[in-house]
């Protein structure tokens, strides 16, 4: 309460005003202990789990690991990590850091190609596990294309009763690959006359070639061709339907020797289109039914 003014004057009692600041307790400490320490357990974490890394591993897989972070080019399977990422998909502490199941990562493997005498002239040329050049495998392909054409036609020499149909096949090369041409002539026709039938001795014919190239992976594809000689109602038959027949029916003959279904690449029919005597479209030996053993691509491990 304000004191009592002096006795004998009129000056108001002066007034004294007290202002108190109040801290709270401990506000100089703060939070900023708490990220320190974080980073403390992070790296002790981290120093711990390279120890164990240390520990687990061999020195090939040590080095696969630091060469994995280094920002450079490197074989991942050479290096004993197991196919083209960390582990190939495996644990560090499992027994088999290389196989079988390499390659479950992602990661894709650059590899920079080492020109040095450890690998010598014939690296990666080996049957299993190397890339194949397409010119390789035609000339694996021609040769035994040549052996086939021997063996076929020892056969049917051997038969007598086939003996003479050993004017009516023929052998050619050609840029896709070897083809067989089953031709008739004027006093023989592979087909009963205007029908996908096969004569008894054509389908023995067909069924040796069979056994021959069941012994080869090369696609197949078969061709029918006719004579230009028109049917009388075109509605109802014409030679582009007997041609596709044909080779359909050459087709079921192979398969019944043991061709699988998946090696029949193209059956087709192209009619009187491309016959062999080109100056007279109908004559009877441009009827014939083509097989031909086309060349394989370049294929790993074959």
């Amino acid at each position: 309460m304000p004191a009592r003014a002096p006795h004998g004057t009129n000056q108001p009692p002066k007034i004294i005003y007290k202002k108190v600041y109040i801290e709270g307790h401990g506000g100089h400490h703060g939070g900023a202990w708490k990220v320190a320490y974080a980073d403390f357990v992070t790296a002790m974490m981290a120093f711990f789990l390279l120890l164990w890394l240390l520990g687990a591993t061999t020195e090939k897989q040590r080095k696969g690991i630091a060469d994995y972070f280094a920002p450079t080019v490197l074989n991942t399977k050479s290096l004993g990590i197991g196919g083209s990422g960390l582990f190939g998909g495996k644990s560090v502490v499992s027994d088999q850091k290389t196989g079988p199941e390499e390659g479950n990562s992602r990661l894709p493997t650059l590899v920079a190609r080492i020109d040095n005498e450890a690998g010598g002239k014939m690296m990666g040329a080996g049957k299993k596990g190397s890339l194949r050049s397409p010119e390789a495998v035609a000339a694996e392909d021609r040769r035994n294309f040549a052996e086939l054409r021997r063996k076929v036609l020892e056969q049917i020499g051997a038969r007598k009763d086939l003996a003479r149909l050993s004017r009516h096949i023929r052998f050619v090369m050609t840029q896709d690959g070897m083809r067989i041409d089953l031709i008739d002539d004027a006093n023989y026709s592979m087909f009963a006359l205007g029908t996908t039938v096969l004569e008894p001795a054509a389908s023995e014919l067909i069924g040796m070639v069979g056994d021959s190239i069941g012994k080869t992976s090369n696609p197949i594809m078969i061709r029918g061709h006719t004579d230009s000689v028109p049917y009388g109602d075109p509605r109802a038959m014409n030679n582009w339907t007997l041609a596709t027949g044909r080779a359909e029916a050459t087709r079921r003959r192979l398969a019944l020797a043991g061709i699988p279904e998946v090696r029949f690449n193209r059956i087709e029919g192209v009619a009187d289109r491309e016959p062999i005597i080109t100056d007279d479209p109908g004559d009877p030996r441009n009827r014939r039914v083509a097989i031909t053993l086309l060349y394989r691509a370049g294929v790993f491990g074959r």
